[in-house]
């Protein structure tokens, strides 16, 4: 039987890619930086750890509690909206610190493992935001598009140890905790001058159309992670898929 270790499980979908996972008959380690109870099954193959991908010793603490995996799938995120003009250097930095060098640690301590026994897969999440240019979002996009770079090399070296990494692009979530999640972060980020422009871009998000739900996301997930070929890039949504089509028609 195989075993997943999947981050930011406390919501969304590294909540909905744990039961997925779990629901065709995996282990499933699921971790998040604050272990909740209830969210997910009771079950001898769920384990839930505590885990902080931004802290060293958070990460070699919940991969040496994992064990043995099969699977990494790294999806802890945070997002974050706003006039780039009026975000601090420092909520830029945070960004950073989850997003991208969050994965890039995570990967750099279960690749040994999957090195040893020249089998096993990486999946990074990032954001159809690395598909086609949304406004509001430069930094959030500036953090995801450095892992969609750091993916498409890391899985040339890999594929040379036995190793498979890959990447998942979601749409548009709106029933995921992204605005809830980022709203202290968010806060004052619309300033006067961008004010006007950013509520026809918030009238255009509310006005309809295909979006991303979390069970979109957590089948593409293991599609990418069991599918066995060496195909690098997952759209995940209809939104994404039609951005995804878009861009390879060009």
């Amino acid at each position: 039987m195989k075993t997943a270790l999947i981050t930011g499980c406390s919501s969304g979908y590294g909540l909905e890619t744990a039961r997925h996972f779990h629901e065709h008959g995996w282990n499933v380690i699921a971790t998040m930086r604050t272990p909740a109870n209830g969210a997910l099954p009771p079950s001898d193959r769920m384990r839930t750890l505590a885990l902080d991908v931004t802290r060293p010793e958070s990460i070699a603490a919940a991969v040496e509690a994992a064990g043995p995996i099969d699977v990494l799938v790294n999806n802890a995120g945070i997002g974050l909206l706003g006039a780039f003009e009026a975000t601090p250097m420092a909520t830029v930095r945070e960004l950073f610190e989850t997003n991208t060098f969050g994965v890039m640690a995570m990967t750099q301590a279960v690749l040994p493992q999957l090195r040893e026994r020249r089998t096993g897969v990486i999946v990074n999440v990032t954001s159809s935001a690395t598909l086609a240019a949304f406004p509001l979002v430069a930094a959030y996009t500036a953090s995801k598009t450095a892992i969609e770079g750091f993916t498409a090399s890391l899985a040339l070296e890999a594929a040379e140890l036995g190793v498979r990494v890959k990447l998942v692009e979601p749409g548009y979530g709106p029933g995921t905790r992204f605005a809830a999640n980022g709203a202290a972060r968010m806060n004052g980020l619309i300033t006067p001058p961008y004010a006007a422009y950013a509520q026809r871009v918030f009238a255009g998000f509310a006005g309809g159309g295909p979006v991303t739900t979390g069970a979109d996301v957590a089948a593409e997930i293991f599609r990418a992670a069991t599918d066995g070929s060496e195909r690098l890039h997952y759209a995940a949504g209809p939104d994404a898929v039609a951005l995804a089509e878009r861009r390879a028609a060009r």
